[in-house]
């Protein structure tokens, strides 16, 4: 199974899995100088699956989610709430949100698209269960 799949293409590409791996152990390490900074890219599906696509991925919709199913495959969700609410903050010198969240262990499948206007956005995930669900 090769080939390229344009809503997975970001930039900087990783090129081997130990690139991939190295980003997993540095965001997963507890290292306060690592820390949550989304950058949820939604380009239309049809500039996505073109010739010269557009990169970013589209993660808005579930990036709490697939932070902690990340997390929980590496063997460190205890270290989640310090990456995704306490390191930037500090880094910065700003005061720690005392809001919460609550993720709970719930198989979920991400919509394959939502609408986008007069076009189509196809998110990460699309159709691949995620182990993770942001509670409301």
């Amino acid at each position: 199974m090769g080939g390229v799949r344009p809503h997975f293409y970001c930039l900087p590409v990783l090129k081997r899995e130990l690139h991939r791996q190295a980003l997993v152990d540095a965001a997963t390490s507890g290292a306060p100088q690592f820390f949550l900074g989304t950058d949820s890219a939604p380009h239309p599906a049809h500039l996505k699956e073109h010739a010269s696509g557009c990169a970013g991925c589209y993660t808005a919709h579930a990036a709490m989610e697939l932070y902690a199913q990340a997390f929980d495959a590496a063997g460190a969700l205890d270290k989640l709430e310090g990456f995704a609410s306490f390191f930037g903050a500090d880094f910065y010198g700003l005061p720690r949100n005392s809001g919460r969240i609550t993720l709970r262990r719930e198989t979920w499948t991400p919509p394959a698209s939502f609408a986008f206007g007069a076009a189509e956005l196809k998110p990460l995930a699309s159709g691949e269960a995620l182990q993770w669900r942001l509670q409301t």
